[in-house]
């Protein structure tokens, strides 16, 4: 399984929006500049984001992007899946066909783990990722919160 940039692109982005929402809407413009981002990707990605109710348009002059709902209200599992970022570690992307159409012998082994995956990523919300920026002091770069707990599992930002 593979995270490809379509997803971590799409999450940055939103976090940007979020961290910028304050000052007004938030141009594709500015956040290409501050993210590194293609102009021409965010537009890709922002037409899906807007479909899946995740952000909102805002026309005219001092135009742009704001988030749709609550902070809170929104996961990153649910960022990956409104720009169709498949996050499947099985062979057969789940339809048991993966060893001469049959079941392999780790496909149960892959399968927990997209449902781990899944589960981490609906607990990890927009607030939490824009909180812990705001407390770095860092609007232009998101790192990957390391954390662990006693028994090694992933905990979602505080």
């Amino acid at each position: 399984m593979r995270l490809t940039t379509k997803g971590r692109f799409a999450v940055t982005a939103m976090i940007d929006v979020a961290l910028n929402d304050g000052k007004g809407p938030v141009t594709l413009a500015g956040i290409s500049e501050r993210q590194k981002i293609s102009l021409s990707y965010l537009e890709q990605l922002f037409g899906k984001l807007r479909r899946s109710d995740l952000v909102e348009s805002v026309r005219g002059p001092g135009g742009g992007y704001r988030v749709a709902r609550g902070l809170a209200d929104i996961s990153v599992a649910q960022i990956i899946q409104a720009v169709d970022e498949p996050m499947d570690a099985t062979q057969c992307g789940g339809l048991e066909n993966c060893h001469d159409d049959q079941r392999c012998m780790t496909h149960e082994l892959w399968s927990n783990l997209n449902q781990c995956i899944q589960n981490y990523l609906v607990r990890v919300t927009l607030a939490s990722l824009v909180e812990a920026q705001q407390k770095k002091g860092a609007a232009t770069s998101v790192v990957c919160d390391r954390r662990v707990k006693s028994d090694k599992a992933p905990v979602a930002p505080a």
